[in-house]
């Protein structure tokens, strides 16, 4: 790590990126045959690694919990980029979309990433420890926001089917707004030491002992790299989604299953980045980007696509299904009881990755 932190020009994470984001320019907009596809989707991946890289270098420098929310808003804001081209584009025809990709954020955030995490840390150290006052802070944000943008407007009686009124979007919009500035303030200053990392007797880890910090310069660099890993990340995946859709649509699967594909391509860098923190024993790190990938996702989408609604034709559907609203019900009530100790086994893990694995068969065939 140090030696790519000190050399980051000469590494292929800072040409991947940019390879792929001149491929992206002379893609953009076009009919694309296969082989084009296969290339865009292999290049994808390379952005996505390169994406991970420079997140870690950024976060040795300016250390937790900045560096997780420095990969997860920055991910996000390209995320809701993502989706409002794409509802922009088709209409009514992706006018779930939102809801789709938000969900499946939300799913594979907290039981995806998060179960795997505790599962990798716990095998690794028998037992995964995590500071339970920040995780639950978190958690409950982020069950708050998901409940008032995906579970209250299926009961609404304003508008008609599973969407808000115009007044009800803006207090939704407006709540998701505040609500996610009020976490990034405990997160990063009243509460900060809530969300470091803590070895597995307890000890808070305010500074790694084992990575020398990268110069601003490098860190400056790996940052702008960042930023283009990120946009070739989403842009790339916006370039092979008409495939996805056409093969979707071939497959017989429903439409949903494009939101999921989206989530799944755009939150694969947080993925790694929390596999790899939860193998050094920084479980905090791995819930860090977990929870925050969710609370940003809801926190910036809902309010961009209110924005959107403004000048897009058709209704906004946001509110869930009802056996994805069990399945929101069964991920908060396992969510909190993982939490609460502060520690978890391999049998927490294995229970959030089932719930995810439901979400998934219930997203091939409701």
């Amino acid at each position: 790590m140090i030696r790519l932190v000190r050399a980051p020009a000469a590494h292929w994470s800072a040409t991947v990126p940019v390879l792929a984001v001149v491929l992206l320019v002379f893609t953009w907009g076009r009919d694309l045959p296969g082989p084009v596809v296969a290339l865009l989707a292999c290049f994808l991946a390379g952005a996505v690694l390169a994406a991970v890289h420079h997140a870690e270098v950024v976060a040795l420098r300016v250390g937790e919990p900045f560096g997780s929310l420095v990969l997860a808003v920055a991910v996000t804001i390209i995320e809701v980029a993502l989706i409002v081209t794409l509802m922009a584009d088709a209409g009514d025809k992706n006018s779930s979309l939102a809801r789709d990709t938000v969900f499946a954020a939300v799913m594979i955030t907290c039981n995806g990433i998060v179960g795997l995490s505790l599962l990798v840390g716990s095998l690794k150290r028998k037992v995964a420890v995590f500071n339970a006052e920040g995780t639950g802070a978190a958690f409950a944000t982020v069950a708050t926001l998901a409940g008032l943008s995906l579970a209250l407007p299926t009961f609404t009686t304003s508008a008609p089917g599973p969407e808000f009124s115009p007044a009800q979007l803006v207090f939704a919009a407006f709540a998701a707004v505040v609500l996610y500035g009020l976490f990034v303030m405990t997160q990063t200053w009243r509460h900060r030491d809530y969300f470091l990392p803590v070895t597995t007797q307890g000890r808070v880890i305010d500074v790694e002992e084992h990575a020398d910090p990268p110069s601003r310069r490098v860190a400056t660099v790996s940052l702008g790299l960042l930023s283009v890993s990120l946009v070739a990340v989403v842009g790339l995946a916006k370039g092979v989604s008409p495939t996805i859709e056409s093969g979707v649509e071939a497959a017989g699967l429903p439409a949903s299953v494009v939101g999921v594909v989206i989530a799944l391509l755009v939150l694969l860098p947080e993925s790694i980045a929390a596999v790899r923190a939860a193998r050094r024993d920084r479980v905090q790190t791995s819930l860090n980007l977990a929870l925050g990938s969710a609370m940003a996702s809801i926190g910036l989408t809902i309010p961009a696509v209110a924005l959107a609604s403004v000048w897009m034709k058709g209704p906004l559907l946001l509110g869930l299904g009802a056996s994805h609203m069990v399945l929101l019900a069964l991920t908060v009530a396992v969510g909190t009881l993982t939490i609460v100790p502060g520690r978890a086994t391999p049998l927490q893990g294995g229970v959030h990755l089932a719930l995810l694995a439901a979400y998934m068969v219930l997203a091939v065939s409701p």
